[in-house]
């Protein structure tokens, strides 16, 4: 632990293996921080990481992180900056052996220390023989019973091996699969000396590591009122500067573009947010029961977050190998859509056998067509037909050459999107828990010593949290309407958890929140989005956030890896309900609500 209890000022370089680069670089150079963490894993990375270890044996990790640490390492040990990633994937060993080359090369004398214990899929059997069923959260049916055979089974670890790594005098700490919130938890709670049970500090820290960990999302990223943004540069990434008692401020380096605002914090708050009771292995956090305000320019706090006790069970998320698939898309222009449509599908599979020859069909006629276009485009729909089969002759070129062929014997116009291409590989994602007591978790110091770190799973009760107080703010209108897009009004988050997708729509001020909870019923949101209709759908109310938070389950399929909607993370679904139609009082438009870049919580 340091010696002083100041403020802890925390960084993200990194929300996903692909994001940008030079935010390293930007972070360490571009004002005072003391923790650069990154978050580069997310369950289909783990199946892009396994591919890539199956061409190379030495892969498995986040590559991208070797060419940000070429660029900062040697800052970071001379200012005393602790970095500290999840980019070991699949194998944090290969990582830090890479990392220590370039160390030296480098010329930095860097203490580099490493976590494994993840890692469960050689002990899949043992686990099953023991009556652990390893069954899938989102199905309920059990592993053995689903006869796969899983390429990939990692357990999302917490925060403490990455304590005892940094009070093991590391300088860098590489992590596998632990959950996107523990690369802050761990640092916040080495600096401060927490213990295991101080549940409502570690929760704050949960909730600033889940701000921080999609990176500029926080900052102006993917957000509804984008064009209020004070300008248009690429957004700064986000720093938590975090104070003992688990409350934060989150802001950015000064000049950098984007905003941090109240509703930016909350845009990010609901992103991939199933109950309001948010699991992690160290700490329940509860989202339901904390304070937002707008500190200053760029700066909101964080505070009033509870926590409860750790859960005794862990996720565990499974990848195992699919099958093959493909896809062909065929534009159809002008007149009789939806017959060319019927032409053309039903043509392409009198070429190849009938539907019955795969093992999935899927067909999907997206409207983009209108009438009396200016322009050809305006005036093209297209039809999108995937084929999967474990036989990966049956998807490959000989489907795709079948729609080509059609070229002068199919409907009239035709044309396709792509070229004719080979199957892919898929992966399906099955998500289960296991006893914490099961799971090892370790950490292997820079000294090569190995150090066992035990799971929560007996802490104390804690003190009670309560429940929100009931009820909402009391709103009253008139019954005039005016029928307008949702999104004039709210804001929305998206993403996936897995096969299931999260929606969050808040509001920006106390009226229009008691509107949106009393009309934006399970019933009203499987009417706006038809494709939920037939699928279980959670609604949570956060009225601490003026938010609603829906989970709808099964809309991604078996996961994003073997999806075949055309956003397979779910990543438009809240913009896209922004753009519907609603009946909105005129009262709540005439207030002005929604014409603001910030308020206070």
């Amino acid at each position: 632990m340091n010696e002083t209890q100041r403020d802890l000022r925390i960084a993200n370089c990194s929300g996903f293996y692909g994001d940008r680069l030079s935010a390293a670089r930007e972070m360490v150079e571009g004002g005072p921080i003391d923790v650069l963490t990154g978050d580069y894993l997310a369950e289909l990375t783990m199946m892009i990481l396994w591919k890539t270890q199956q061409r190379d044996g030495q892969g498995g990790y986040a590559r991208t992180f070797l060419q940000q640490m070429e660029q900062v390492l040697g800052t970071c040990v001379d200012r005393g900056i602790k970095v500290v990633a999840n980019a070991g994937g699949l194998n944090p060993r290969g990582l830090v052996d890479h990392l220590r080359e370039l160390a030296g090369r480098l010329g930095v004398d860097a203490k580099i220390a490493y976590i494994e214990g993840d890692d469960i899929r050689d002990r899949l059997d043992e686990l099953q023989a023991k009556g652990y069923e390893l069954t899938n959260l989102d199905t309920g049916e059990p592993l053995a019973k689903a006869g796969v055979q899983p390429v990939t089974a990692n357990v999302y670890l917490g925060a403490w091996g990455i304590v005892e790594a940094l009070a093991s005098g590391a300088d860098v700490v590489v992590t596998p699969r632990v959950t996107d919130a523990s690369v802050v938890v761990g640092p916040a709670a080495w600096h401060f000396g927490w213990s295991r049970e101080d549940w409502d500090r570690l929760a704050g820290a949960v909730v600033a590591g889940h701000i921080l960990e999609c990176g500029a999302q926080t900052t102006g990223g993917n957000f509804s009122f984008f064009t209020e943004l004070p300008d248009h540069r690429l957004p700064g990434f986000p720093i938590a500067e975090m104070a003992d008692d688990g409350s934060c401020v989150i802001t950015k380096h000064p000049g950098t573009g984007g905003l941090v605002s109240v509703d930016t914090v909350t845009a990010q708050l609901l992103y991939e947010l199933g109950p309001p009771g948010y699991a992690n292995p160290d700490v329940v956090a509860r989202f339901d029961i904390m304070r937002l305000d707008q500190e200053g320019p760029d700066r909101v706090r964080v505070s009033g977050v509870r926590g409860e006790p750790a859960p005794r069970d862990l996720k565990v998320c499974l990848n195992y190998s699919g099958g093959y698939r493909n896809s062909v898309t065929f534009m159809l222009t002008g007149l009789n859509i939806e017959a060319k449509a019927e032409r053309a599908t039903r043509q392409l599979f009198d070429l190849v056998g009938g539907r019955e020859n795969f093992e999935s069909v899927d067909v999907q006629l997206i409207r983009t067509d209108v009438e009396d276009a200016e322009a050809n485009e305006g005036a093209t729909a297209r039809l999108q037909v995937t084929v999967k089969d474990q036989d990966p002759g049956r998807v490959g070129r000989r489907f795709s050459n079948a729609a080509t062929s059609l070229g002068l014997s199919g409907y009239p116009g035709f044309y396709t999107a792509t070229p004719p291409q080979k199957e892919s590989a898929f992966g399906v994602y099955w998500p289960t828990l296991v006893p914490a007591a099961e799971v090892p978790h370790y950490v292997v110091t820079d000294d090569g010593r190995r150090i066992d770190v035990p799971h929560t799973t007996n802490g104390g009760p804690g003190a009670p949290v309560p429940d929100p107080a009931p009820g909402r703010p009391a709103g009253t209108w008139g019954s005039e309407t005016r029928r307008v897009p949702l999104g004039t009004l709210f804001g929305a988050r998206s993403g996936d958890k897995g096969g299931n997708a999260n929606v969050g729509l808040w509001a920006r001020d106390d009226g229009a929140y008691a509107w949106l909870a009393g009309w934006f019923t399970v019933d009203q949101l499987k009417r706006l989005l038809p494709e939920a209709r037939s699928l279980r759908v959670d609604r949570y109310e956060l009225p601490n956030l003026r938010a609603l938070n829906f989970v709808v389950h099964g809309l991604l399929g078996e996961g994003v890896a073997s999806s075949v909607r055309e956003d397979a993370q779910a990543k438009s679904l809240g913009e896209f309900l922004r753009a519907r139609l609603a009946d909105v009082p005129v009262d709540l438009l005439d207030r002005g609500s929604g014409k603001h870049g910030a308020r206070t919580g």
